[in-house]
């Protein structure tokens, strides 16, 4: 039995972006963005605590963003899993 995708298994669209197209995955460049305000371009990973990952992984998550109706992603993900839960 040949192995599906993970697209194929959930019925999902998907689509691969081009190499060295910016401006074909928006979503990732600004997230690549708020990253860079925690960790600049050329920062060691090997030197970043665990701490600092997780500090920064808990802003970005608590942030609101315009494009979720100014709620957090934190929000929008505990609304759906609470949804998907009392069904």
């Amino acid at each position: 039995m040949p192995k599906k995708t993970l697209g194929q298994q959930w019925g999902a669209q998907t689509y691969a972006c081009h190499a060295h197209s910016p401006w074909e995955k928006g979503s990732v460049e600004n997230s690549n963005g708020l990253l860079r305000q925690f960790f600049p371009k050329g920062t060691d990973f090997t030197t970043v605590s665990l701490e600092e990952v997780l500090k920064a992984e808990h802003l970005l998550n608590h942030r609101p963003r315009k494009v979720l109706g100014y709620l957090t992603p934190y929000e929008v993900h505990s609304s759906h899993q609470s949804g998907a839960l009392a069904t």
